[in-house]
């Protein structure tokens, strides 16, 4: 591991304070350097569920979303941490509940059509039979343009306190949609002092940080493409499109791409998938800088041998990259390099 993403998006300031000692520790015992990258919660709308117990939802049942927290979550009622939502949306229009990351698992992650939009809560239909558990659920309005700050005021707590005192090294800008969301982020981390050399890095999530990824590109200093969100807001016969578009223009502008969601099924397996050992391959043949991991390390059983496994992946394609095209393409030499 090169860089520790810290996601502010769950756990406090403490946890992270306590990760990082650790970080820290194992960085001098190792003699191997890392750096801290904070990731900002950013324009994401959430469930919040304050009993943490299971909530069931069946399919073609209804459930209501609703801004109004004094209420209880439930089969019936979701609220959410948003108040503009049903401004945002109309009847048809796809809204997504995933628990932790978007697992895409179909059983831990709800699909809701929105039926009928009734003053500040939309009534939507359940399309499949899902139990969510936890305190918190992340909620994604398909291709739907969501009024809150790319940077919010808890953001900037984050950055101004954790951040300054950490010196971090990078600065993960979540759900970024136009390039003034990356020079604002800029702006406020020069008013900082202590993080004016801190590098940002755009994390591309939906359809209008896509629409907007140029003028993007110019003003970032790398870019992440946040292959679970946009796996929700695209069709997935979409997604490889953009990462191959996206990578190539970030390598013609010699800037570091990163690439997420790649060996989801090790969150729960010592070995990923034949599709996912070839999808990591694909991604740095592609032109990917690295490999981001999220639900592997965050709450996964094998952290360890999936940080290992995708960097011999990595190591693996390198060797070829590194070498004589002609060399590679030949079947007889592709084979030898197999049985090696």
């Amino acid at each position: 591991m090169t860089v520790a993403r810290f996601d502010f998006s769950w756990g406090d300031s403490a946890t992270h304070q306590e990760t990082l000692d650790n970080l820290r520790a194992a960085v001098k015992s190792t003699k191997k350097l890392c750096a801290v990258m904070l990731d900002t919660v950013g324009a994401e709308m959430q469930v919040v569920n304050k009993s943490e117990k299971a909530i069931s939802l069946q399919q073609d049942d209804n459930v209501i979303l609703t801004p109004d927290n004094g209420q209880e979550a439930s089969s019936q009622v979701l609220p959410i941490n948003f108040d503009g939502l049903a401004k945002a949306v109309k009847k048809g229009d796809t809204i997504f509940v995933g628990q932790y990351l978007f697992t895409g698992s179909e059983t831990t992650s709800v699909w809701l059509e929105v039926d009928n939009v009734n003053g500040d809560d939309v009534d939507c239909k359940i399309k499949n039979s899902a139990t969510l558990a936890g305190a918190l659920f992340t909620l994604h309005a398909s291709q739907i343009h969501i009024d809150l700050p790319t940077l919010t005021e808890k953001d900037k707590e984050n950055i101004s306190t954790w951040g300054v005192a950490n010196k971090i090294d990078f600065l993960s800008l979540s759900y970024t949609r136009h390039a003034q969301d990356v020079r604002e982020a800029r702006e406020y981390l020069s008013k900082l002092g202590d993080l004016s050399q801190t590098q940002i890095f755009a994390k591309i999530e939906n359809v209008e940080g896509l629409t907007h990824f140029d003028e993007i590109l110019q003003e970032a200093d790398g870019i992440i493409l946040s292959r679970g969100n946009l796996g929700i807001d695209l069709p997935p016969e979409k997604v490889f499109l953009f990462q191959k578009a996206a990578l190539y223009k970030c390598n013609m502008a010699g800037k570091p791409a990163v690439v997420t969601r790649v060996v989801d099924s090790m969150t729960d397996n010592l070995r990923p998938t034949r599709a996912e050992a070839t999808d990591v391959a694909n991604a740095v043949l592609d032109g990917s800088d690295a490999i981001l991991l999220g639900a592997e390390t965050l709450r996964g059983l094998y952290p360890v041998e999936t940080i290992s496994i995708v960097g011999k992946i990595c190591a693996e394609v390198n060797i070829i990259l590194h070498g004589v095209w002609d060399f590679a393409l030949k079947i007889d030499h592709v084979f030898q390099i197999i049985k090696d």
